[in-house]
């Protein structure tokens, strides 16, 4: 182990895992939105969510336009507030425009259908979600996925952008946090 990465007792989903699902990803939006007649509109959620919708942009041969927005539901801890604030909102509209909603994780739910009934009700031609880790047996929600790279068991995990207190985000693969680290 690196110095870097004291604290993670195992490798979820290792980094050539992370590359081909994500290349695999690319493909399929690529070709479900093929036909649309304007640039997709690709909104991350940040910070988590950086390293992985860097990696899914470059794999999506679409014209596309991105746009960032900062929620917090966890701060430093690793159970959610259950508050979402939002901390940075879109700069572009929406309105009548194709958008993918792209995140790093969905665990309960709660915050990204927070997000997701705020964008509707923008009035976007269509609302797509994606993820790269689904935590679904955690879920509070009737929110349904509509890309997701891995299902994953309840553990707190960390890298390839997700964090614990900041740390952890160079992360190259997905690995799960010691307790006792916190």
């Amino acid at each position: 182990m690196k110095k870097f990465d004291h604290g993670i007792i195992d490798v979820l989903v290792a980094e050539d895992q992370i590359k081909q699902r994500i290349a695999d990803m690319g493909k399929q939006l690529t070709a479900d939105y093929a036909d649309i007649d304007a640039p997709l509109i690709v909104v991350v959620l940040m910070k988590g969510a950086f390293v992985f919708a860097a990696d899914l942009v470059r794999e999506i041969q679409l014209p596309l336009h991105m746009d960032f927005m900062i929620v917090s539901s966890y701060g430093d801890k690793t159970e959610s507030s259950r508050e979402v604030r939002i901390i940075k909102d879109l700069q572009e509209a929406i309105h009548d425009r194709h958008v993918l909603l792209v995140d790093d994780i969905i665990d309960t739910g709660l915050t990204f259908k927070k997000i997701v009934d705020l964008l509707q009700g923008r009035n976007p031609r269509s609302l797509k979600t994606c993820t790269l880790l689904d935590k679904s047996g955690r879920r509070e929600t009737d929110l349904d996925v509509d890309y997701f790279g891995f299902h994953i068991p309840n553990k707190f995990v960390v890298g390839y952008g997700l964090d614990y207190a900041q740390s952890y985000r160079n992360l190259p693969y997905i690995g799960i946090l010691d307790p006792g680290a916190e």
